[in-house]
């Protein structure tokens, strides 16, 4: 375990090398050899500028952005947190960029859905866009006053207006959101989707960005939410809308990406019905024609005398055959008294989905009032603007997740997105579950009740939770299930590794022996056994046993030390020790590994205990591994 975030520059190439063994030698791509096997040469972009793409200034620098790694590890809070010990949902104050390579490796491949609602970059917002991305080290930034003495970051340090004047000012916005969505495109599972608000003023380009990062192919489509009932007179044509993009991680062929709304019974009750008493049960009626080339004759209507046609550019579904052997089978009729032009006749037990597509237009699903009037009543008046209506978020969820499915959040914001998935449990008896992350950006102005958004956030999250608590102790239930909702999360926040970095610039035997003495210890101060198992989960996952934050940990206890079994004997981490207690368990019981500190080897000889372990766990099957 080295301690940093998944490489992405060596996962690609190893999925190259899968896919072209011969174009990859000692861990390095041979691009002549990967030009010969595509073969054609059509099948290659031309050298040179001379070939359709999104560019813009800083481009390249956004790209380097997404093969950095990171040391950094999520700090665990328990005391802000609402059922640590049996929640699945996940609250993380930090930067969003550094958070994604934090989870690159627990979460990879694993989300549904993300949806989030980043800066729309109108000439007065500020977002996290730094000029040089290296590494920031705690006493750096207090020294050159990007924290303050509370340790929050100063905004107007880190945090620029991008304004219209700017000479970059698409370009620092798409710089921004380029390296963030490339990392969640990695954490979305091979079904997933994300959504993205945005405005007219970076519409056309988050398009394009997305062509790029997601692919034109995965383009789901746009919604147009209307979010308020007038413009306002602003501009020439008062805008009322925001657009929500949908992309997939990878469209399958012939196959929905999004689920659609549930059918609900009053739906049901208005759209099928059975007047005529028809044995096949209830029925609603459909088009007989479509714009795609068909069949065109003729359909006569016994009871009227009148001919019909399909309308002019349309064409009938069914030949003419089939036709005669529907109509005599009561499946295509002349409207419910036999008067009008031929339709089908559409059972519901013939659906094959209860589900209904979602459109493009969305003109009742919440308004930024209804957002603002939902969280003022939470937690009080001038929050927070310009927050999402829960039901818009949440109807998103349900024309794409089920229960079990985790949904993430990096503009996280007010905290919709999380009790958005409240909702929707609550509703459905599900257990998605969310990941949310929100920088712990000061407030300015008069709104002093709460110092930074990320506290917003979580005092939402908390809100909502106990809302719902008290909703469902007031209501008695209608059946004996035993279902109990997830209503907390745990809280964590981005911070320095707890391991010592090796400096890898040192000089001299001197700076070298420093060095080595100061590793005899390789932790940086003492922590809990929470964070160590915070930071241990996060990177040693790998594509062969994920570890997400929330995965089962039981303590043990074996000869007086405790042990933590995580995914019930996927790993144990002996984090106090080792005895002959926990080598006798790990034999008999075989976890696939045993991680032990290094450092809890003592005595005269260290090396030897090493030996003798690990001799008997191999024996047993179990790997130790230290740290």
């Amino acid at each position: 375990m080295d301690g940093r975030s998944l490489n992405l520059t060596a996962e690609n190439i190893a999925r190259l090398h899968q896919l072209f063994p011969d174009v990859v030698s000692e861990g390095r791509v041979d691009f002549d050899r990967l030009r010969a096997a595509l073969g054609a040469a059509d099948a290659l972009a031309p050298a040179g500028p001379d070939h359709y793409e999104l560019r813009w200034a800083g481009k390249a620098d956004a790209r380097r952005e997404v093969q950095r790694s990171t040391t950094a590890t999520l700090l665990p809070n328990p005391s802000q947190s609402i059922d640590w010990d049996t929640t699945g949902n996940v609250f993380i104050e930090g930067e969003n960029l550094e958070v994604l390579r934090v989870l690159q490796r627990g979460y990879f491949g694993k989300v549904k859905m993300i949806y989030i609602d980043p800066p729309y970059n109108t000439g007065s917002d500020s977002f996290v866009y730094p000029d040089d991305y290296g590494e920031r080290r705690e006493d750096y930034e207090k020294a050159i006053g990007q924290r303050d003495e509370n340790g929050f970051l100063n905004k107007q340090d880190l945090w620029k207006k991008n304004t219209r004047e700017s000479g970059q000012y698409h370009s620092a916005w798409l710089s921004m959101m380029w390296p963030r969505l490339y990392l969640s495109r990695n954490l979305l599972r091979e079904d997933g989707v994300i959504f993205v608000s945005i405005d007219d003023n970076e519409m056309h380009n988050l398009r394009l960005l997305m062509n790029e990062i997601f692919g034109e192919e995965n383009f789901v489509g746009t919604i147009i939410w209307k979010k308020k009932t007038n413009g306002n007179n602003v501009g020439d044509i008062p805008p009322v809308h925001d657009y929500i993009l949908c992309y997939a991680k990878r469209k399958f062929d012939k196959q929905d990406i999004l689920l659609g709304f549930p059918m609900t019974e009053e739906y049901l009750r208005k759209t099928y019905k059975n007047p005529d008493k028809d044995k096949r049960g209830a029925w609603t009626t459909s088009d007989l024609s479509a714009n795609h080339e068909g069949p065109y004759f003729p359909i006569f209507n016994e009871k009227t005398g009148i001919t019909y046609y399909p309308p002019e550019g349309r064409y009938w579904v069914f030949n003419e055959t089939e036709v005669k052997t529907r109509i005599k089978d009561g499946r295509i009729i002349f409207g419910t008294k036999g008067l009008t032009a031929p339709v089908q006749k559409s059972f519901l037990r013939d659906r094959k989905s209860t589900r209904l597509k979602a459109d493009s237009w969305w003109s009742e699903h919440g308004l930024n009032e209804d957002g603002t009037a939902e969280l003022a009543a939470m937690l009080g008046p001038k929050v927070f603007v310009h927050s999402k209506p829960s039901i818009l978020i949440k109807h998103l969820l349900n024309i794409t997740t089920v229960s079990g499915d985790i949904i993430l959040d990096f503009f996280a914001g007010s905290g919709t997105t999380g009790q958005a998935v409240y909702q929707l449990n609550e509703e459905s008896k599900g257990n998605r579950r969310f990941i949310l992350v929100q920088m712990a950006e000061r407030i300015e102005g008069s709104r002093i009740k709460f110092n930074n958004i990320a506290q917003i956030t979580q005092q939402r999250l908390a809100k909502a939770g106990e809302l719902l608590r008290q909703k469902q102790a007031n209501t008695l239930p209608l059946d004996s299930s035993s279902y109990i909702q997830d209503l907390g999360f745990r809280a964590y926040r981005l911070d320095y590794s707890n391991f010592r970095a090796w400096r890898p610039n040192v000089t001299g035997p001197s700076e070298i022996l420093s060095q080595l003495e100061l590793f005899q210890e390789p932790l940086r101060q003492a922590v809990s056994d929470e964070a160590m198992l915070t930071e241990l989960l996060l990177k040693m996952g790998g594509s062969a046993d994920i570890l997400p934050l929330s995965v089962a940990v039981t303590r043990r206890s074996l000869g007086g030390l405790e042990v933590h079994d995580v995914a019930n004997g996927l790993v144990w981490l002996a984090l106090a020790g080792i005895n002959p207690a926990v080598i006798a368990a790990a034999v008999a019981e075989r976890p696939q590994r045993l991680v032990i500190p290094g450092r809890l080897f003592g005595g005269d000889n260290p090396d030897e205990q090493v030996s003798n372990a690990r001799l008997q766990l191999a024996d047993a099957g179990v790997t130790l591994q230290l740290i």
